[in-house]
């Protein structure tokens, strides 16, 4: 007889897996990717080591799959943020504002997933998680330039150029420290979103009212 798993069964399991999932970010939000570790996530999780282990075979897939994990979520918001915009142009500028917000939000956890340096191997989903991104600011991008609301451009370049000026300048070795001030955080998303805008062509973004007042959540600050 061939057994077949109940519906509770099936929500149980993945809400064993989400559970996990949801340790390994806690984890590297307050660490980084060096403090997910197997044992420590298992106790965060409330189940046994090998528990994790049947979810995820080995720490890389642990670690891939939370990388994918935060880029779903972000891609998601993006998306939201974009569609609920009135034009083009403005859900091209909330495109960009809520990649720094969430950058800023979580800075550890950014820098994870970015960059930070990990023992095992997790270039494809680093690289998977950042052309998804890349992807959605091209197309709104391209779709401003039909509107013709910017000049005609590489679209995928500049998509690529303005999220690399985005994570170098938030998260990067070379972002500012003294970050824990809301205020500077508005200031700072607000800052790279009229840069990003002007590198495309959008000159006059801040009299247009393309660019409003970011909302941090309350426990946007630095490393956090």
């Amino acid at each position: 007889m061939v057994y077949r798993r109940t519906h509770q069964v099936v929500k149980r399991l993945a809400a064993r897996r989400s559970a996990i999932l949801a340790a390994a970010r806690h984890a590297a939000a307050e660490g980084g990717m060096a403090a997910v570790q197997i044992a420590p996530i298992a106790v965060r999780a409330n189940v046994a080591a090998g528990t994790v282990y049947r979810y995820f075979p080995s720490k890389a897939d642990l670690i891939s799959e939370l990388i994918a994990d935060v880029s779903r979520d972000e891609l998601s918001a993006i998306r939201r943020a974009a569609d609920a915009a009135p034009g083009p142009s403005s859900a091209l500028a909330a495109a960009v504002t809520t990649v720094a917000v969430h950058t800023l939000s979580q800075r550890k956890l950014s820098w994870g997933i970015l960059a930070e340096p990990v023992d095992v191997d997790v270039t494809a989903s680093r690289l998977a998680s950042r052309r998804a991104v890349v992807d959605e600011i091209a197309s709104r991008i391209e779709a401003a330039v039909r509107a013709g609301h910017l000049p005609a451009q590489d679209t995928n370049l500049a998509a690529t150029a303005l999220l690399g000026a985005l994570h170098e300048a938030l998260v990067g070795p070379l972002a500012a420290e003294n970050m824990d001030d809301p205020g500077k955080l508005r200031d700072a998303v607000q800052t790279v979103t009229l840069l990003a805008l002007r590198a495309v062509g959008v000159m006059d973004a801040r009299a247009r009212g393309l660019v409003v007042q970011a909302a941090l959540p309350a426990k946007a600050v630095a490393g956090a």
